[in-house]
């Protein structure tokens, strides 16, 4: 099979494109035929070896979908299609960016679907960030108000669709006023040029504050962020676009105002359960929900892709494809 193998950290020219041979499943593994996966910024980061527990060489890729080839306990039966999510892939052993990947039962959701697999890489952690952001960690009720911060991102486009779905209005955030229409056109209420400073604007709008801030690009605007909410209201720090993992000197009585929550969502830690997903699958089947996919790249092409993502102009998903 093909992998890419990085060996050391640093820019995307150090992807090693090989041939490997395809792994053998061991207790409570499945081998799993790779056939698209979508790009994440937290692989950016770990490529730039800035995830400190990642040792390499190692193959990166938290997420996939694909066919099963071989699970020796019969649960899932050659030829399922199942979904990959995280739970240490790409981390703590390889990941997707190969053509087969070995990975535990406990990640794989089997799923139903007839669309293509440029469409369904594109869902995997795409889906359960947003979903569990929005309903797990912010538990956003409908008439509510909400700030996406980050909003031309994958997963900032795709939450301002779930947003207006569940009844909210959206504020939403880009650095770029060409960006703006994009946003709109994506169902936005509100869109935000973000200078790093927004609470004025926000509050020209909500003089409070807004319900709910759903945090994309990290560390760097996270004070503002809070200084954005209403007296009761929710921040969710999901993405770190920054790239920043920490706050320097954080005082928490000074940092954090009064009343004001703030939580995190991590697809690691919890799930959305496989019901939802498949629900999913059928909404974007029926049209309800449009995936922001903005390139597809082959597997050979992979650093071609982190150079794309790593430009911070794909405005959408990126899928990788292993197949034709």
């Amino acid at each position: 099979m093909k992998a890419a193998v990085l060996y050391h950290p640093g820019g995307p020219e150090n992807f090693a494109l090989e041939d490997k041979p395809i792994p053998t499943p061991g207790a409570e593994q499945v081998l799993v035929k790779v056939k698209a996966f979508g790009l994440n910024r937290s692989e950016l980061m770990t490529r730039k070896g800035l995830s400190p527990s990642v040792r390499f060489p190692r193959v990166l890729g938290i997420e996939c979908v694909g066919e099963v080839v071989l699970d020796p306990t019969g649960k899932f039966k050659p030829g399922q299609k199942v979904a990959a999510f995280m739970g240490g892939m790409g981390r703590d052993f390889d990941g997707s960016y190969a053509e087969f990947a070995v990975l535990p039962q406990s990640i794989l959701y089997p799923f139903e679907s007839h669309l293509s697999w440029k469409l369904l890489g594109a869902i995997p952690e795409m889906f359960q960030t947003v979903y569990g952001s929005l309903h797990l960690a912010l538990k956003t009720e409908p008439g509510e108000s909400i700030l996406i911060r980050g909003g031309t991102s994958s997963i900032g486009m795709l939450a301002t669709q779930l947003a207006k779905k569940s009844g909210l209005t959206v504020l939403a955030t880009t650095r770029k006023p060409e960006k703006i229409e994009l946003l709109k056109g994506n169902g936005a209420d509100h869109v935000l040029i973000d200078d790093g400073n927004l609470e004025g604007k926000v509050k020209a709008i909500y003089p409070e504050g807004v319900h709910k801030v759903l945090e994309l690009i990290g560390t760097s605007t996270l004070n503002d962020s809070l200084r954005c909410t209403a007296p009761g209201g929710t921040v969710c720090m999901t993405g770190m676009l920054s790239e920043q993992w920490s706050v320097a000197d954080f005082t928490p009585m000074e940092y954090i105002p009064a009343t004001v929550h703030l939580t995190i969502y991590d697809s690691g830690q919890i799930r959305v359960d496989g019901q939802s997903f498949q629900q999913f699958i059928r909404d974007v089947e029926a049209g309800t929900i449009k995936l922001s996919i903005n390139k597809t790249f082959p597997i050979i092409e992979i650093a071609a892709a982190h150079q794309f993502m790593e430009s911070n102009s794909a405005g959408g998903k990126i899928v990788i494809l292993t197949g034709d």
